[in-house]
C-alpha cells in the first residue's frame, strides 16, 4: 500500500471540514427558520438559545410569552435604544365638519360686586364623534296626470330612475354600502345581515344580500373591461398573483386552489383576472400580444408571454428580501449583511429622486450615474460567493435567485419609468390575503367573475386613486362605459 502524502491528506481534511461547516450552517439556518415558523414572526428577534428554550423545552409556549421574551430588556453592556420624544396630540382633520357645543357657566354673576359677568372667550377642546347610521324608508311618488277635458285622454307618468337592482327593496346606496363592506372592509354577508337586524330590526337573508352583490358584479363588468383596455394601452405594467380557495361542489370535500392574477400600473388602475390554475395560460390570455414593459417576480409563468417586443424586468425587493432572510437565520453573516446594504443603496437613489421630484429622464440619469456601478458590484460579489456557499443554504438561495434573475434586474436601470420593486403590485394583494381570513373561499367557479371584478379590481383601484364618492347620476349602469370607467371607479367610496 502506497504511503499517503501528508500534504494531500491535509488538503482533503480541510475540504471535508469546510464542507462540514457549511452543512452545519445550513442545518442551523433551517432549524432556526422552522422554530420561527412555529413561534410566529415576533420570534425573529430572539437569539438561537431563546428559540431553543421556547420551541423545544416549552412546547406549550403561547404568543404572549413569545412577545414578552422578544420585549425583554437588553443585556447591561448593550446601550438602550434612544426613543424620540412624543410629538404630542395631532389636530383632527380640517375637512371634518365641526359641531360646536357651548357650555355656559353655572355662575354668571361676580362674586365680589354681584354684577353680571361678560363672556371674554372660550377654552376649546376637540374630540372625534359620530352619528350612528340611520335607516329610513324612501317613498317615491310619481305624478300621474290626465286631461279632464278629453274623454279618451291618456295617463302620463314620469319614468323611474335607473337602479342597480330593479324592483328591489333596497336603494342603490344600501346596495353599494353592502358591496363596500364586503370587499373593502372584508365583512361577510352573514355578519352584515346580523348588523342590519341589530341596528334596524330588518331581517334580510344572506341570499338576498348575495343577489345584490352579484348584480353589482354584472353591472361593473363593462367598467372593468374598459379598465383592462386602458391598462393595455399603457407602456408599463406590474403583475403578481395570489391563491384563492374555490368550492367546486364535486363531492371531493376539499376546496380547489385557484389564483387571482393582478395587473396594474403605479398610480393607476388595478385589474384582476381569476384563473383556476397557475399556468402560463392566464397571463398569456390577459396580455395577448401586448408589447410593453412587464415587471414581475421570478415566477416562470411570466416568461414567453405577450408580443415579441415585450420587455421583462425583475424586482429588486424580492432579491433583497432573500438576503434579509439569510441575515435573519445568521445575524453574523457578514456577506449577507453587505449585500443588503448594497441593495439599500440602490433604493436610496430612487428615494432621493422622489424627494427632489425628479422627472423620468432625471431619475434615469441618476440611476445611470450611481446605481449601475453598485448593481454591477452586487453581481460580481454574488458570482464570487456562489462557489463558497451551499446552494440549499439561505445565502445560497439568495445568490442563486439574484444571478438567475440578473438580466431582468439589470433592465430596471434602462427605463426611468420602471420602479425598482414590484411592491405596489404586492400591496394590492394584501386586502385579498386579509379578506381570506373572513370569507375563507369563493362559493363556486360561477362566482369567480364577480369576485374578480369587485374584490380584486374595484377596491385596490379606489384606494390608489383616493377620490370622492360617486354622484347619484354616475353609476356603472351608464351606457358610456369607456368614458366613466376612470371617473366612477376612482370616485367609488372604497377607502
Amino acid at each position: 500500500m502506497a504511503p499517503i502524502d501528508p500534504q494531500s491528506r491535509i488538503l482533503t481534511l480541510e475540504r471535508e471540514l469546510a464542507w462540514a461547516y457549511l452543512k452545519i450552517q445550513s442545518l442551523t439556518e433551517a432549524l432556526r427558520q422552522q422554530r420561527v415558523k412555529l413561534l410566529g414572526p415576533r420570534s425573529e428577534t430572539l437569539s438561537d438559545l431563546q428559540l431553543e428554550l421556547l420551541a423545544d423545552e416549552e412546547p406549550g409556549t403561547t404568543l404572549d410569552e413569545v412577545d414578552a421574551e422578544a420585549q425583554r430588556a437588553p443585556l447591561p453592556n448593550v446601550p438602550p435604544r434612544q426613543r424620540r420624544p412624543h410629538p404630542g396630540r395631532k389636530r383632527l382633520a380640517e375637512n371634518l365638519p365641526r359641531v360646536e357645543e357651548v357650555i355656559p357657566c353655572a355662575e354668571q354673576t361676580c362674586r365680589e360686586c354681584g354684577a353680571t359677568t361678560a363672556v371674554i372667550g372660550y377654552d376649546e377642546s376637540e374630540q372625534l364623534d359620530l352619528q350612528p347610521a340611520r335607516y329610513f324608508v324612501r317613498v317615491v311618488k310619481r305624478e300621474k296626470r290626465a286631461c279632464r277635458c278629453c274623454q279618451t285622454g291618456t295617463v302620463t307618468m314620469p319614468p323611474l330612475a335607473p337602479r342597480i337592482v330593479e324592483k328591489g327593496l333596497a336603494s342603490d346606496r344600501v346596495v353599494v354600502d353592502t358591496v363596500v363592506a364586503k370587499y373593502a372592509d372584508h365583512l361577510p354577508l352573514y355578519r352584515q345581515a346580523a348588523i342590519l337586524e341589530r341596528e334596524a330590526g330588518l331581517e334580510i337573508g344572506r341570499a338576498t344580500l348575495d343577489g345584490w352583490v352579484m348584480r353589482v358584479g354584472d353591472s361593473l363588468g363593462p367598467v372593468v373591461s374598459a379598465m383592462r383596455r386602458d391598462l393595455l394601452r399603457g407602456p408599463y405594467l406590474q403583475a403578481d398573483e395570489t391563491i384563492v380557495a374555490v368550492q367546486m361542489h364535486d363531492k371531493r370535500g376539499a376546496d380547489h386552489q385557484a389564483y387571482l392574477w393582478q395587473y396594474g400600473k403605479p398610480g393607476g388602475e388595478t385589474v384582476f383576472d381569476f384563473c383556476l390554475g397557475r399556468g402560463r395560460e392566464g397571463p398569456q390570455k390577459f396580455l395577448g400580444e401586448w408589447e410593453g414593459i412587464l415587471q414581475t417576480d421570478g415566477y416562470q409563468a411570466y416568461d414567453q408571454i405577450g408580443g415579441p417586443k415585450l420587455v421583462h424586468v425583475g424586482c429588486w425587493a424580492h432579491a433583497r428580501r432573500k438576503f434579509v432572510d439569510a441575515v435573519k437565520v445568521n445575524r453574523e453573516d457578514g456577506a449577507a449583511i453587505q449585500m443588503v446594504l448594497r441593495m439599500d443603496g440602490l433604493f436610496l437613489v430612487d428615494r432621493d429622486a422622489r424627494e427632489k421630484q425628479m422627472s423620468v429622464d432625471e431619475r434615469l440619469s441618476a440611476r445611470q450615474e450611481h446605481a449601475v456601478a453598485w448593481a454591477e458590484e452586487i453581481r460580481q460579489e454574488c458570482a464570487r460567493l456562489a462557489p463558497t456557499v451551499l446552494p440549499k443554504s439561505a445565502l445560497g438561495k439568495a445568490i442563486t435567485y439574484t444571478l438567475n434573475q440578473w438580466p431582468k434586474l439589470r433592465r430596471c436601470f434602462d427605463f426611468g419609468e420602471v420602479e425598482l420593486s414590484n411592491n405596489l403590485a404586492e400591496n394590492s394583494m394584501r386586502p385579498i390575503a386579509l379578506g381570506r381570513k373572513n370569507w375563507l373561499h369563493v362559493g363556486s367557479p360561477k362566482a369567480r367573475s364577480k369576485v374578480r371584478i369587485q374584490r380584486g379590481n374595484m377596491a385596490p383601484t379606489c384606494r390608489r386613486r383616493e377620490d370622492a364618492p360617486p354622484s347619484d347620476d354616475e353609476h356603472p349602469s351608464s351606457s358610456d362605459t369607456a368614458g366613466i370607467s376612470a371617473r366612477w371607479v376612482g370616485r367609488m367610496r372604497c377607502s
